[in-house]
């Protein structure tokens, strides 16, 4: 199968092109410029499209990314420090960002005569993320396929949606992500600041899958506080 991987450059979405290129035939890697305040992410997209050997497109949605607004990721709105259990992370989510972004990718499958279109969503987004959901997963499937019927057949590929952060530093692991070569910090500053959700989330994966994170951050030991408060 001929797969697009929607790729932000983070660890979870480089993990799936690397996963994709062992398992199929890797098509290309698809980014979005929303707007987003750690754009710095799609530099690492491009280098994981290059060390795949793979064409590299970015989308601009910036204009569509400021009329979402309300979120940290966007707007100059503080990004909070913690787990992402916690109700204040709710300030991250970027209204129907992964929707807007998966209907754009399924037109380019569809015009560029992939199979399958990749997004690395998982089971440690369900809380926060509606579009991250099985639910919603299966339900966008559904409407694709009506969408282009008799266009085109595009299949949604979504194998970590039930799965933790851990497990995909784990499937990552397995075909050689090069996790020091991903972003996932949300404040976008020179390291990974620790203390966002994401990094927080990034650091105890590492730790749960035993696998050594060589990532560098501003602050390495925050996320046990933020996990035990969580538990």
């Amino acid at each position: 199968m001929k797969t697009i991987v929607i790729c932000s450059g983070g660890l979870d979405s480089v993990s799936l092109a690397y996963k994709v290129a062992s398992e199929n035939t890797l098509h290309s890697l698809l980014s979005f410029d929303y707007g987003q305040r750690h754009k710095k992410e799609l530099d690492y997209a491009a280098r994981a499209a290059k060390a795949l050997n793979v064409p590299h497109q970015i989308i601009d949605i910036s204009a569509i990314g400021a009329s979402l607004t309300g979120s940290a990721l966007t707007d100059d709105i503080d990004v909070p420090d913690g787990h992402y259990a916690e109700e204040s992370m709710k300030v991250t989510v970027v209204p129907n960002r992964n929707a807007i972004m998966l209907s754009v990718a399924f037109g380019v499958a569809a015009a560029q005569d992939a199979d399958a279109v990749a997004t690395a969503v998982h089971g440690g987004d369900h809380f926060i993320y509606p579009d991250c959901r099985p639910g919603f997963i299966d339900a966008f499937q559904t409407m694709q396929n009506e969408a282009l019927d008799g266009y085109a057949s595009v299949k949604l590929y979504t194998p970590f949606v039930h799965g933790s952060k851990a497990d995909i530093v784990t499937a990552g692991a397995d075909v050689n992500t090069p996790f020091a070569d991903t972003w996932s910090c949300y404040k976008g500053g020179k390291n990974h600041c620790g203390r966002c959700g994401t990094c927080v989330e990034r650091r105890e994966a590492f730790d749960l899958a035993g696998v050594p994170d060589p990532t560098f951050y501003d602050d390495p030991e925050f996320w046990r506080t933020a996990t035990k408060e969580d538990a």
